[in-house]
């Protein structure tokens, strides 16, 4: 008996191939694949964890959300492909995007291009979000990346200064803000514990502060 063998072949992480042939067999894969192409080499994602992924994740997400509800100009993304060149097409967890920025929504659908801000969730600072990833976005200009590293109970965002990604310190009253969304503040530490309510409070106290209100006015302008 002769065994049907798919009309385009599965992709398998270790895969090594150009984002065109990455992307036709993207396309032919069941529904729920989430694979990335990270310096030329194929990542296909294991099954999702509730405590160690899908919980960090939505909580990175309702704030990343409400402050782009709040700020004209600013979109949101949650796991949208960003094509970045001919050898990298990332998925991140999310982004947050300057719709007069260094990305564009391509003809396909797809981010084109460096987004702002990133967010991953990654397990451990040995996973591949702080390495082969990490350089990616550093290359192409990410100017913030936040990564989430759940087992160590720890989060890491970095700007872009000079080529390369800085740390961003937590101010004296424990709140870390971006340096390049005014009004996005977020305390890292109730993030971690889950204290969603305390991080959302904080959040609005910046997106009520002056320097997002002059933020959404430049934006407005560029209209």
């Amino acid at each position: 008996m002769t065994m049907m063998m798919p009309a385009v072949p599965y992709l398998e992480s270790g895969d090594r191939l150009t984002r065109d042939e990455f992307e036709r067999r993207y396309e032919a894969m069941p529904p729920g694949t989430k694979a990335e192409l990270i310096e030329g080499v194929v990542y296909v994602a294991s099954p999702v964890r509730f405590a160690t992924h899908g919980e960090p994740h939505s909580r990175i997400i309702t704030l990343l959300g409400v402050y782009a509800a709040a700020t004209p100009g600013v979109r949101v993304g949650d796991n949208a492909t960003v094509r970045i060149d001919w050898a990298n097409e990332l998925q991140p967890d999310g982004l947050l995007r300057l719709e007069r920025g260094a990305s564009a929504i391509d003809a396909d659908g797809y981010v084109q291009g460096p987004p702002e801000f990133v967010a991953e969730i990654a397990g451990s600072s040995a996973a591949q979000d702080m390495h082969d990833k990490l350089r990616v976005y550093r290359r192409s200009g990410v100017q913030e990346y936040l990564a989430w590293l759940v087992f160590e109970q720890r989060i890491e965002w970095f700007m872009l200064e000079a080529g390369d990604y800085r740390p961003i310190p937590a101010d004296p009253d424990a709140i870390t803000r971006s340096r390049v969304f005014p009004g996005l503040w977020l305390d890292l530490s109730a993030l971690i514990r889950g204290d969603m309510a305390g991080a959302l409070a904080v959040l609005q106290q910046g997106i009520a502060s002056a320097e997002h209100a002059a933020f959404v006015t430049r934006l407005r302008s560029l209209e």
